[in-house]
């Protein structure tokens, strides 16, 4: 089982291109675009959100292939 930090709380599914929302956590990019849509808050905590912007999670994108690799 993967790392629960690895699993986008959208898709609960292992996230490939983890991106770090305005309200501190990591999503799956395709599943907080489309999240971002059609709504302004956080799909955690349910707060609006200060802004839409999108910041590649490149440290938790490393560990997640490191990890990926360790069990090939």
């Amino acid at each position: 089982e993967p790392p629960a930090d690895f699993i986008c709380p959208i898709t609960t599914e292992l996230m490939s291109d983890p991106v770090m929302a305005a309200d501190g956590h990591s999503y799956e990019r395709s599943a907080i675009e489309r999240w971002l849509a059609t709504k302004s808050t956080s799909p955690m905590t349910g707060e609006t959100l200060v802004h839409s912007f999108l910041a590649p999670n490149h440290t938790l994108r490393r560990q997640i292939r490191e990890w990926e690799e360790a069990r090939a």
